[in-house]
């Protein structure tokens, strides 16, 4: 059986930044460095002037729309003029599981809810407090957009002309972005979706993204719900040769009493000379998640032993 939990720990380990310690990448890395792609002509605002924008927009599909034609529709990609995100990435330690990496430590998430949504929340936190939880991803579940912004492991981004494809190792998560000009998917056909339907443009080398059609979650432990009709913007970019940060617009009419605005930061991590790799992640492996609800609301095992018995009885559910 593996051990997830030393796997995870590696993990961890590798999750330091460093600059200049991977080896040097292919053609595409070249490319970028001799055609750079233009400069983008949205503007750099800062993180109070980010949540005003979410503010002055409806919704995320008039947020999307405000931001491509401040970007004049857009720039094209060419291959040798694609933006380097190359190497491994991962959430850095210090944002913990907060959605938002600002939260305060231990205070409650910076999201501003409506009276339901703000209800069901005290409830989960005063639940935690007395060891009553339940984690959607414990049945191997992916967790979803837009908690995917939030879930540690690795990361990769890979960029081409039409589209951009944004990884996650955990459970093999991948979401993909379609920047070649196509709408999103008619109403009448779409249904909820974990990743949704992520449609994008370039401006420069900062990828504009508006996702919609997901399913309700949470956005991570003892954190709120979002529901069904959760739509994201993000705008992805390098802040540093070795940091890529990406602002957060979520849009939630039943959930959010406005939008919530936070900005995600993934660091490049050290490759160990090629030898750091991602590679499949086969959660039912794991006999640790092999789990279920109790009536109570916590989470129990189904069938699981420290001795690696085969065939023992399930463990008896809290008192």
């Amino acid at each position: 059986m593996r051990r997830w939990p030393v796997r995870t720990a590696l993990a961890l380990l590798l999750a330091v930044p460093v600059a200049g310690c991977s080896a040097p990448n292919t053609a595409g890395e070249k490319a970028a460095g001799s055609h750079a792609p233009p400069a983008s002509r949205i503007a750099a605002r800062s993180k109070d002037q980010n949540r005003e924008l979410g503010r002055q927009h409806k919704s995320a599909a008039d947020l999307f729309e405000a931001l491509r034609q401040e970007a004049k529709n857009g720039t094209t990609l060419e291959w040798d003029r694609l933006p380097d995100w190359s190497g491994i990435y991962t959430r850095p330690l210090k944002a913990g599981l907060a959605f938002d990496p600002d939260t305060p430590p231990g205070g409650r998430p910076t999201a501003r809810l409506t009276p339901e949504y703000e209800k069901k929340l005290t409830a989960r936190i005063e639940g935690v407090k007395k060891g009553i939880e339940w984690d959607p991803i414990s049945t191997c579940a992916p967790p979803g957009m837009p908690r995917w912004l939030t879930e540690p492991f690795l990361r990769e981004f890979i960029v081409t002309p039409k589209q951009t494809w944004l990884i996650n190792e955990m459970v093999n998560d991948i979401r993909r972005v379609y920047t070649d000009g196509r709408a999103h998917i008619p109403e009448e056909d779409r249904y909820p979706l974990y990743n949704g339907d992520s449609i994008g443009f370039w401006d420069g080398d900062h990828l504009v993204i508006h996702t919609n059609q997901l399913q309700a979650g949470i956005y991570q432990r003892a954190h709120p719900d979002y529901s069904e009709q959760v739509e994201t913007v993000e705008i992805w970019h390098k802040g540093d040769p070795t940091t890529l940060l990406a602002d957060v617009w979520v849009y939630d009419p039943p959930a959010l009493a406005e939008p919530w605005y936070v900005q995600q930061a993934y660091k490049k991590v050290d490759e160990q000379g090629g030898n750091l790799r991602i590679r499949y992640w086969n959660c039912g492996e794991n006999q640790n998640n092999s789990v279920y609800q109790t009536k109570d609301g916590t989470t129990q095992f189904h069938d699981f032993t420290f001795d690696g018995a085969r065939g023992a009885q399930p463990r008896g559910e809290r008192k």
